[in-house]
C-alpha cells in the first residue's frame, strides 16, 4: 500500500469539552471505573463528588485514589444524596434498572448515565426509556465505541461523501475480554455484552438496518455455560449496504510462550474510495485509520493520526454530551431512544439465533 504525501482533511478524533458544570456520583467500582472512566473524568476536570459500589471497601479504595470526597455505603445512599446531579452507573444490566427507576424519582438528579446494555431484554428497554420521557429525566447509554477515534474520523468521512455510497463494512474483532462473574448467571453472553458495541457502531455509521442473520457458537475457553461465544453478525441496511460483525473472542490458545495476535479491525468499501483502521483497545495503541479516495485524496492512501485511545479518552466524550445537555436542555447524543434501537437489534440477533433465520428489524415495533 503506498502512502501519498498530501494531508489530510481536518478531522475532529476527540471531542471539545464544552460543560464542566454537573456534580457527578458514580455507582460502581470495577476496572471500567477504576481504571477507565474516572481516569478520563480526572483529564477532562469533570467534577465526581461520590462514590459507592457493591462493596463498600472497593469504593473506598477508588475514591481515595481519586479524591472523590464521599462514599456511600449503598448505591440507594448515593442516590439519595444531593450534592449528585448526574449519576453515573457501571451496574450489573439485571440491577441496572431499579437504580434507574429510583433516579427518576429524586428532583436533584437531572441526567442518568447508564451502562450497556440498558437492560436484558428489549421490553424492559422500552419501558426506562418511557418512564425516563414521563418524569423528565435526560437518560444517556454509554456507547462508548462512538467516540473512539478511529470510528470518529471515519463517521466524518462517510459524511463528506469522500467514500463515496458505501458498498460493504466489516468490524472483525479476535481478543479474549475479560468476561465479569455475574455474567455466568445470564442466558446472554457476547451478543449483548460485545457485539453490542459494534452493532452500535454499525448502526452510528449506516443508519438503521433492515434485517440481520447471526451465527454463533461456544467459545471453548469460557468455562460456564452459554450459547453466544463466537460470534458472527450479518446486517443490511438500506441501499443495499451490506455489514459483518465477528466477534472472536477465542482468538487462538491463551498460554505461557504463544504469541498471540489480538486486534479490532475494520473496512469500509464505498463506489469513491476505501477506508481501513484498527481499534486500539486489545493492544493499548492508540487506534488508526487510513483511507483513499477518488473523490478528495487522488486515490493514495492518507493517514490521520492523533495520541489520544479509545480507553480512556473516549468516555470524556460519553459523559460531556451529557453534561452539555443537562446544563443547555438540549437533547443528548446518545439519547436512550436512540439506544433502543441497538436493543432492538442485539434482540432480533437473538431471534435470529434461535430461529436460524434473517431476522428483519420491523418484527419489533418500538
Amino acid at each position: 500500500m503506498s502512502q501519498s504525501a498530501a494531508k489530510p482533511s481536518a478531522f475532529t478524533p476527540d471531542v471539545e469539552v464544552r460543560s464542566r458544570s454537573s456534580r457527578i456520583g458514580v455507582i460502581g467500582a470495577g476496572m471500567i471505573v477504576s481504571e477507565v472512566q474516572l481516569a478520563a473524568y480526572q483529564e477532562a476536570g469533570f467534577e465526581v463528588t461520590a462514590i459507592a459500589s457493591r462493596t463498600p471497601a472497593h469504593a473506598a479504595a477508588v475514591a481515595e485514589r481519586y479524591g472523590i470526597p464521599t462514599v456511600h455505603e449503598t448505591p440507594e445512599q448515593l442516590i439519595a444524596d444531593e450534592s449528585v446531579e448526574i449519576l453515573d452507573i457501571a451496574y450489573p444490566p439485571d440491577l441496572q434498572p431499579a437504580l434507574v427507576r429510583l433516579a427518576f424519582e429524586q428532583a436533584h438528579i437531572k441526567g442518568i448515565l447508564a451502562q450497556k446494555p440498558l437492560a436484558l431484554g428489549l421490553d424492559e428497554a422500552i419501558a426506562l426509556r418511557d418512564e425516563a420521557a414521563a418524569a423528565g429525566k435526560i437518560l444517556s447509554v454509554n456507547q462508548n465505541m462512538r467516540y473512539d477515534q478511529s470510528i470518529r474520523v471515519l463517521s466524518q468521512i462517510l459524511e463528506r461523501g469522500e467514500l463515496g455510497a458505501p458498498v460493504i463494512a466489516t468490524i472483525e474483532m479476535r481478543a479474549i475480554p475479560h468476561w465479569q462473574t455475574f455474567l455466568a448467571e445470564y442466558d446472554r453472553l457476547t451478543l449483548s455484552n460485545m457485539s453490542v458495541h459494534h452493532l452500535d457502531a454499525l448502526r452510528f455509521l449506516f443508519g438503521e438496518p433492515t434485517e440481520i442473520y447471526t451465527a454463533v457458537r461456544t467459545d471453548p475457553r469460557t468455562e460456564f455455560e452459554h450459547t453466544d461465544g463466537i460470534v458472527v453478525s450479518t446486517l443490511r441496511f438500506p441501499n443495499n449496504v451490506l455489514a459483518v460483525s465477528m466477534e472472536d473472542v477465542w482468538a487462538g490458545p491463551r498460554q505461557e510462550g504463544f504469541d498471540s495476535d489480538f486486534y479490532i479491525k475494520w473496512r469500509v468499501e464505498g463506489t469513491e474510495g476505501v477506508a481501513q483502521g484498527t481499534v486500539g483497545w486489545p493492544t493499548g495503541e492508540p487506534s488508526t485509520l487510513t483511507y483513499a479516495s477518488a473523490k478528495t485524496t487522488d486515490g493514495k492512501w492518507v493517514t490521520p493520526t492523533w495520541e489520544t485511545h479509545w480507553f480512556p479518552h473516549a468516555f470524556i466524550g460519553v459523559m460531556e454530551q451529557l453534561q452539555y445537555a443537562v446544563e443547555t436542555g438540549e437533547p443528548p447524543v446518545l439519547t436512550v431512544a436512540d439506544n433502543v434501537k441497538t436493543v432492538a437489534l442485539v434482540e432480533a440477533g437473538y431471534r435470529s439465533i434461535a430461529e436460524n433465520r434473517p431476522v428483519r428489524l420491523d418484527e419489533f415495533p418500538i
